[in-house]
């Protein structure tokens, strides 16, 4: 276990306990947030916890071009019923995010401190925000950490207030980068929601040399 002070550095990740947590303490700045996701790991904690840094290994990630969209889900798509835009409104979507109740979570983990130091980010061009809409009312979205330089997109959260909103979301965003041609997005830890999109699960190291190569 490493503790963080001022000093702008984290240990390697190869340093992780087996549970994936690399490091306690430090601050939310841009640079030591940047400088995280750019090295494979992220803050993950609740309120009244210090600030936790991890680094799991197996990785959960989605190949762009692995992305899953059934028949039903083609039809939504192709409905138009859904209007999507990027960067209109982070602020509302982080919000929205942190707030929304989710099945089986008691509470978020992203605590007014986190909004601020990602809204921090986002106000610096280095996270994005996808919005989805419904008869001009904001229904789903999603954010992340966008790393232009190595063609990663890292997933952070999602919210949906109707059915398939935030998957028609990920939908665009995903072709978005597919166009950009990124490599890999990163989407942290296992859930079924990802796997079902086409989401798996690989090595810290296979996902590290993504990262980096």
């Amino acid at each position: 276990m490493h503790f963080l002070t001022e000093q702008l550095w984290f240990p390697p990740i190869t340093d992780a306990s087996e549970d994936g947590l690399l490091a306690v303490g430090g601050d939310l700045s841009p640079e030591r947030l940047l400088l995280a996701y750019q090295s494979g790991i992220f803050p993950w904690y609740s309120d009244g916890q210090p600030i936790l840094w991890w680094s799991p290994d197996p990785r959960m990630v989605l190949f762009p071009k692995n992305l899953k969209v059934s028949k039903s889900f083609r039809k939504t798509i192709n409905s138009e019923k859904f209007t999507v835009t990027f960067n209109q409104n982070f602020i509302d979507v982080i919000e929205n995010c942190a707030s929304i109740r989710r099945e089986g979570q008691d509470g978020t983990w992203i605590t007014s401190e986190m909004e601020k130091a990602y809204i921090k980010l986002h106000e610096k061009g280095h996270a994005i925000s996808v919005e989805v809409w419904k008869d001009a009312k904001l229904v789903g979205g999603l954010y992340g950490v966008d790393l232009k330089d190595k063609k990663v997109f890292c997933g952070e959260s999602m919210f949906t207030k109707v059915s398939d909103a935030s998957k028609v979301g990920f939908y665009h965003l995903i072709e978005f980068l597919k166009g950009k041609n990124y490599k890999i997005v990163d989407c942290q830890v296992y859930t079924e929601h990802l796997e079902r999109l086409g989401a798996e699960e690989i090595s810290r190291k296979e996902f590290f040399q993504h990262l980096n190569f």
